[in-house]
């Protein structure tokens, strides 16, 4: 019996930050839309056979722009929706050829979704016919009739805030739409199969994280989800890594600190690792020298694959008692050398569909005082990221930032004079976690390093 994901992708336009309408589903988070976010996870799941998107009438060439290609290959149709949620449904349940199936049907607008919950869907339809997702309810549902007055305190304890996907066998879930053709009480699918008492439904634990993005703050809050998931997709082993072997991989501070850690692992894969800083005669605060530096990067190696700005520059001080030109230096090499990097890389990356990685630090979320200008630089560093994402997803170019916490390098030692050891990340901890990002399919992503104990540290 084969199992379809069916996507449905088709809510009305809505604002979400970008100054204009847009379709919710092409609103983008931790660098692509919600419609790839959950047809990628559907398409990774080996559960998955087929996949059906039912969208937004009219956005069906926009749909298959994002979704060609090999990356999408389990995408079989690609359908135009309804005006109501079931009717969505329904069409995409008609576009199954099968008599008998597995069905998951899941809002494209919860692109947090794990592919936990969906097995477990899976494996409760083994013994169930019809299967929801819900989570235990944290607050206290009220009831409040036409005068805005309470009206009832329902008991909290056997109320749950259903999610989805909704996973059912096809004969039921068909039979359920043929009998609620004129039934508009119930907008979602497991509501049809409850409302004429076809088949129990069986509840799957959903998690806090599957958030269903509605309102525009909602994407904020989903990207925050991507990063703190984001450490726990990277690839773990050593067969990901392999994956280095034989490429080209340019890392700018690759002479110091965390730079040299990468470039030393890089090595010991088997990359091509061309480490690049003022000792080489390369600084990232004079364009010709980036540009010349990659330039004869390229005419050595022919192409590169990756290219790495791992380079910084942090003083102390209280931000109005310092020298303009002290603080000035911080912006050219923090944010200025990054800018330079980036536009020195692109049209080399075009070529490879190749990987950019800047770093950040965790001072980007909140200015820390005593060094503003370095917080600031580090927080437009993650800005320039996330907007490079977006502007190179097409071009096949990912962008990503690391964010290490507090790190054993040259540059904090410089600032902050000695340190308890156990208190700060190895850098070859960042620098493997970096290398990691590189053949990892993320773009748009900020990694967060922080555990000393979680990664394995490379000979």
């Amino acid at each position: 019996m084969k199992t379809y994901a069916i996507i449905l992708a088709s809510g009305s336009a809505q604002r979400f930050g970008n100054g204009g309408p847009q379709l919710k589903q092409f609103a983008k988070v931790a660098g692509r839309t919600l419609l790839e976010h959950v047809a990628a996870l559907f398409e990774r799941m080996e559960e998955i056979d087929e996949i059906v998107v039912v969208i937004t009438p009219g956005s069906c060439e926009t749909a298959r722009k994002l979704l060609e290609g090999e990356n999408y290959r389990k995408v079989t149709r690609i359908l135009e929706g309804g005006a109501t949620r079931r009717d969505s449904s329904r069409i995409g349940l008609s576009a199954i050829p099968d008599a008998e199936a597995r069905v998951v049907i899941h809002d494209c607008a919860r692109p947090m979704l794990s592919e936990r919950i969906i097995r477990d869907c899976l494996e409760a339809l083994q013994s169930h016919d019809a299967v929801d997702v819900a989570i235990p309810s944290a607050d206290t549902i009220i009831r409040v009739n036409e005068q805005g007055m309470i009206e009832d305190i329902p008991e909290r304890s056997s109320l749950q805030r259903g999610q989805t996907p909704q996973c059912f066998k096809l004969s039921l879930i068909r039979r359920a739409h043929e009998l609620a053709a004129s039934d508009e009480m119930y907008t979602d699918d497991c509501g049809l199969i409850v409302r004429h008492k076809l088949a129990p439904v069986y509840v799957v634990q959903g998690e806090r994280a599957n958030i269903k993005v509605t309102w525009p703050e909602d994407l904020h809050l989903a990207d925050k989800f991507f990063q703190l998931r984001s450490m726990s997709e990277l690839p773990e082993n050593d067969q990901a890594l392999s994956r280095l072997r034989g490429k080209v991989v340019v890392v700018f501070g690759g002479t110091s600190g965390i730079g040299e850690c990468i470039v030393q692992q890089a090595q010991a894969l088997g990359a091509s690792c061309i480490p690049l800083s003022r000792r080489t005669g390369c600084d990232v605060t004079d364009p010709a020298m980036v540009q010349s530096a990659l330039e004869d990067v390229a005419q050595r190696y022919g192409h590169m694959d990756a290219v790495v700005n791992s380079t910084g520059l942090l003083r102390i001080g209280k931000f109005a008692e310092r020298e303009l030109d002290d603080i000035m230096d911080e912006l050219r090499v923090n944010y200025l050398g990054a800018i330079h990097v980036c536009r020195a890389a692109i049209p080399y990356l075009r070529q490879t569909r190749g990987s950019l990685t800047l770093f950040t630090s965790s001072s980007y979320t909140r200015g820390r005082a005593l060094y503003a200008p370095y917080s600031s630089t580090k927080a437009a560093i993650v800005n320039l990221a996330q907007a490079l994402a977006e502007e190179l997803y097409e071009e096949g170019i990912r962008v990503n930032v690391i964010n290490p916490a507090r790190t054993a390098t040259p540059l904090r030692f410089a600032a902050f004079g000695e340190e308890d050891p156990a208190t700060l990340l190895n850098p070859r901890q960042v620098a493997r976690t970096t290398l990691l990002t590189l053949v990892s399919a993320f773009t748009g992503q900020v990694i967060d390093v922080a555990d000393n104990e979680r990664m394995m540290l490379l000979p």
